[in-house]
């Protein structure tokens, strides 16, 4: 079978609502530019280095894990 199988395309409807509510004010969920099929963290201004924002929810990763 040669037939292409739809590929699953990450929307705002996927993402939990506690996630858009946490979202920085500067901060948008869009299209990665990186893989088209997922959202991708996108700031509308600078973000100044050091600058925290939260609070966090989830699991925290180690940075071979992501």
């Amino acid at each position: 079978d040669t037939s292409d199988s739809p590929v699953a395309v990450e929307t705002l409807d996927d993402v939990p609502e506690h996630v858009l509510r946490g979202l920085p004010e500067d901060v948008r969920l869009f299209p990665s530019a990186v893989d088209k099929t997922r959202l991708g963290v996108w700031a509308t201004k600078s973000i100044l280095k050091g600058k925290k924002f939260g609070p966090f929810v989830g699991d925290k990763k180690k940075r071979s894990q992501v």
